[in-house]
């Protein structure tokens, strides 16, 4: 009774704004889960870091932009410190990787992948000697059997050499999404949190054109096909700027359970899209382990919200 009141007096509160903010969550369940696939279709035609590089360099610029004109003020030492690791973390390791890793993976895939950071949350939280409660345990064990599920299908691929290099750089981008969400916790800021997210893609951008120029791995932006340029202009609009918009706006006008929700529609939405535009395999194997991977991971997620 008591859940239900605070529930009733919520949506009493609520019920005038609370439309925008479910449609501001039907938004990033919807874009976020396409951006798998206009990743998967940029990559095919340029390198991968270098798609990275000029997504965030387009949408580090507009976020930059706007709060130029506005004259906001500039991050304070303590507030830079956190920019830049989660410039690392964010977009140079876990947007990067994933990105690179999809090169090699079906973009579904890779968005099944990339849901499961909340059990890296879990071990780290173990190896920490923190506690943890059983259900987030269970959750983990019931999503681990579901990916095996998944991959029941793609067993004779772990034979290729880059498909298990794909799998690998996608596995290690939901670990760095993991530790970015714990540094978040334990190194909060009152900084503007778009302004950040426009320094931080800045950073990444530089560094990785830095690094891919130095080592030769990229292309004159003349043989850049034209998929290619409208595949970073969706990433950028839809992925970058406005459904990170809407994210911040949804957590803080959504209960965190409801706002949370994206996170388990984003790999159907890819595997959808995966199979009709790319002919990706859409399986029997792989709903039912993306279905169970999914109830693994709303109990992990629910266990950690509560904690």
């Amino acid at each position: 009774m008591a859940y239900f009141s605070v529930f009733h007096n919520y949506i009493q509160q609520k019920k005038n704004a609370i439309g925008l903010p479910i449609l501001a969550l039907i938004w990033i369940s919807f874009f976020w889960g396409t951006t798998w696939i206009a990743s998967k279709e940029g990559v095919k035609h340029m390198p991968p870091m270098q798609l990275v590089a000029l997504r965030q360099l387009f949408g580090g610029l507009l976020y930059l932009l706007y709060f130029l004109i506005k004259k906001h003020p500039w991050p304070t030492k303590r507030q830079w410190r956190t920019i830049l690791v989660l410039s690392v973390l964010n977009f140079m390791l876990s947007n990067g990787l994933s990105t690179w890793g999809v090169k090699y993976i079906s973009s579904g895939l890779g968005a099944i992948i990339g849901s499961i950071f909340p059990l890296w949350i879990v071990i780290i939280s173990l190896f920490r000697g923190q506690k943890t409660s059983w259900k987030a345990v269970v959750g983990m064990i019931i999503a681990f059997g579901g990916i095996c599920v998944i991959f029941y299908d793609y067993l004779n691929d772990f034979l290729q050499p880059e498909f298990r290099f794909g799998i690998l750089l996608s596995v290690i981008a939901t670990f760095t999404w993991a530790l970015s969400s714990i540094y978040i916790k334990e190194n909060k800021t009152n900084f503007n949190p778009y302004f950040s997210l426009g320094l931080q893609m800045l950073i990444s951008s530089v560094v990785i054109s830095s690094v891919i120029g130095f080592n030769g791995t990229s292309v004159p932006l003349s043989e850049i096909p034209a998929i290619s340029w409208w595949s970073i202009g969706y990433l950028v609009v839809f992925g970058s700027v406005l459904t990170f918009i809407a994210f911040i706006y949804a957590l803080e006008n959504l209960p965190t359970e409801i706002s949370s929700l994206y996170a388990y529609i984003n790999p159907m939405v890819a595997l959808f899209f995966g199979y009709l535009l790319f002919n990706e395999p859409l399986t029997t194997a792989i709903i039912i382990g993306g279905t169970i991977t999914i109830i693994g991971l709303y109990l992990v997620n629910r266990a950690i919200k509560k904690k």
